[in-house]
């Protein structure tokens, strides 16, 4: 916004709501191309449903409040998104292989 950069692209599916004017990759001519942040709330096993449900609808109203919105997007640069448990652990089973190819890939250990 400075000026003193330019962006390109961003590397999430769909726009940035912090950059709206950037196109993604796959706008850009990178097709299939993802990586993205995020975050998520886990509890532990065997927690409630019901604790789980209160939880998650906090959650996803907290991430709605105007001044919580407005920060996450423009100080963080985070697009916020509150979704329920399902949506969350399709991310975690889907980003556990895709990881995990990149890692074993490259040849990547711990130390």
């Amino acid at each position: 916004r400075g000026g003193k950069l330019r962006a390109l692209a961003v590397t999430t599916a769909k726009r940035s709501a912090a950059l709206p004017a950037v196109p993604t990759l796959a706008e850009s001519g990178v097709p299939g191309y993802e990586v993205s942040g995020w975050y998520g709330v886990l509890a532990p096993a065997r927690t409630p449903r019901p604790v789980i449900d209160r939880l998650s609808r906090a959650i996803a109203g907290a991430v709605q409040v105007p001044e919580a919105r407005d920060t996450l997007i423009n100080v963080l640069g985070i697009d916020p998104v509150g979704s329920d448990p399902a949506v969350l652990d399709a991310r975690i089973r889907d980003e556990i292989p895709k990881w995990g190819r990149l890692v074993r890939g490259l040849g990547i250990q711990p130390e």
